[in-house]
């Protein structure tokens, strides 16, 4: 077997060749690595949305809060519900909410889909992912507003002592929130009765979240909604409610699977040739390790293993252009925007994770083992005569 710093010496011994394989494979990388890291991004904004114990109370046959009207006697109905945690001076953690989706314009001058989510005090302690990090929270019936960390300097008004103008007044900016990077950092909270009074709701609610003292409690509260026949209403499950709006992203997998399928068919190409033109520039030097005794199965390793030793570096100089992009563009940008099932405007942080790099470094591999095969075999199969005569 010829020695494993054989093939790592000639990855060196050739800069120029080696070079144009790893840029090809670190493009592929790069590529690779920021749409999962996007895809990853958005799933790790739904799911981090919603509290496993909270169940999200909605009409029945509506999908989302914003195609759901609630009254107050069904809300009055849930809230005393047993099972339902009470805070310390012994009122039901229930959140009354409403939801409106008005255009905000944004900084750039287009216009953006937000959701406003009319709440009472109460919110904080239901959703207690939520923390208020600037100023403070709004005071009921004053026409305050508090916005999330996406939606800051995206849109105009939208920071903190300005004035954000939506529905049929001005609304004062007293506080800015965040939530674990949850999709709720893409909302607006007001009071709900002034959100209310603004949007002229008749049904002055879009949905309640009730907070479960356990599974168990969860699960009875959740019985006794959806089979209660009076309000026409039914109960899901908060990380269940939000996956579901999550579902358009799964058209992404499909786009992420095409590119780098296509993207790892072009670098296969690219990495082939590139070691057929090796194979063609050391015809000699193969028929003189044929010559010396070496074996065809060595000399199809030390070309895999060369091959393999070209993804690797293409694999860390993409994966250091992948993570220098994606803190550009969040510089930049600050969060890139999808549209969701609302219709509302979700903005997303781009990160890349483990995972994202984890698959970019075997798409990398794989094209290093394919592209590499062909000329591998080609350089062990050469006659040791023929290698002599033709180099």
């Amino acid at each position: 077997m010829l020695p494993l710093s054989y093939p790592l010496k000639n990855v060196a011994a050739r800069p120029g060749r080696s070079a144009l394989t790893v840029m090809v494979i670190a493009l592929v990388v790069v590529a690779c690595s920021l749409f999962l890291g996007l895809l990853s991004s958005l799933r790790r904004t739904v799911v981090s949305t919603g509290d496993p114990l909270n169940l999200v109370v909605l009409r029945k046959g509506s999908d989302n809060d914003g195609s759901s009207q609630l009254s107050r006697e069904a809300y009055f109905f849930v809230r005393y519900l047993p099972g339902v945690v009470r805070d310390p001076a012994g009122w039901p953690l229930a959140s009354p909410e409403l939801v409106v989706q008005p255009f905000f314009r944004t900084r750039a001058g287009g216009r953006d889909n937000v959701l406003v989510r009319g709440v009472e005090p109460a919110a904080l302690e239901v959703h207690d992912g939520v923390r208020v990090v600037q100023g403070r929270f709004f005071r009921p019936r004053m026409h305050e507003a508090v916005v999330g960390r996406g939606v800051v300097g995206r849109y105009e008004g939208a920071a903190l002592g300005q004035k954000l103008r939506f529905g049929r007044g001005d609304w004062d900016v007293v506080g800015v929130f965040e939530s674990g990077g949850s999709s709720f950092e893409s909302e607006v909270w007001v009071d709900v009765e002034d959100l209310g009074e603004d949007a002229r709701r008749v049904f002055p609610y879009s949905g309640v979240r009730l907070r479960a003292r356990d599974e168990a409690a969860l699960a009875s509260m959740k019985r006794q909604i959806d089979v209660d026949p009076r309000y026409a209403i039914e109960a899901t499950p908060e990380p269940a409610y939000y996956e579901k709006q999550g579902e358009a992203s799964k058209s992404l997998y499909v786009l992420v699977v095409a590119v780098a399928v296509l993207a790892g068919v072009g670098a296969g190409f690219g990495a082939a040739n590139t070691m057929y033109a090796a194979v063609q520039a050391r015809i000699a030097e193969i028929g003189t390790l044929r010559a010396l005794g070496f074996s065809r199965g060595a000399i199809l390793l030390a070309f895999q293993v060369e091959a393999l030793a070209l993804a690797t570096l293409g694999f860390g100089v993409g994966a250091l252009l992948s993570l220098g992009l994606a803190a550009a563009l969040r510089a930049w940008l600050g969060g890139i925007a999808f549209g969701s099932t609302t219709f509302t405007t979700n903005v997303v942080t781009l990160a890349i994770g483990r995972r994202d790099l984890a698959l970019s470094l075997g798409l990398a591999l794989v094209i290093g083992l394919l592209g590499g095969l062909g000329p591998a075999w080609r350089a062990a199969h050469l006659r040791p005569i023929e290698a002599l005569r033709r180099g």
